[in-house]
């Protein structure tokens, strides 16, 4: 009964996240390193925050680079999964926290985020605030969705650049 009960409640951690922000999607290192390699040259002079980092895969991939890597995810059973798989990798760093309502790292050169349609919008106005409140360009790579209105630097083929100044 107890298994029961555990079950549950990670089941419903899981659809209450959907509701903050996106699902839990899984990202391929495949992509991820296209894009850091690619599209953006991640190196040890970047700070890289994910948002809904999920399984902690993006962050591994930019702490391969050199980069400093920080992820926020609403639920704490992925940032187990995510502080468990990435135990002996300094540059990862992986928080309990809401995007919309939490200040980006004073150092955060990159925002890499998963934004379904309904969000990507709003993601990208939070990004343009968090570039004005830190005085400087923020990088911001999309997975999958574009920006409406906003022409990206580059695309690959999973993935779309923008600079918010």
């Amino acid at each position: 009964m107890i298994v029961l009960w555990v079950l549950a409640g990670v089941v419903a951690l899981f659809l209450l996240t959907v509701l903050v922000g996106a699902p839990y999607v899984p990202s391929k290192r495949k992509d991820v390193s296209a894009a850091f390699s690619d599209l953006y040259p991640l190196s040890d002079t970047d700070v890289l925050l994910d948002i809904g980092s999920g399984d902690g895969v993006v962050l591994r991939q930019a702490a391969a680079y050199g980069a400093r890597a920080v992820g926020y995810e609403v639920n704490p059973v992925l940032v187990v999964v995510s502080w468990l798989l990435s135990r002996g990798q300094p540059l990862v760093h992986t928080r309990i926290a809401n995007f919309w309502y939490t200040d980006f790292p004073v150092d955060t050169t990159v925002v890499y985020v998963f934004g379904e349609t309904r969000d990507i919008a709003r993601m990208a106005r939070r990004v343009q605030a968090e570039a004005k409140r830190l005085g400087r360009p923020l990088q911001l790579i999309s997975y999958s969705f574009e920006v409406p209105g906003k022409k990206p630097l580059a695309s690959t083929n999973m993935h779309h650049l923008y600079e918010f100044r």
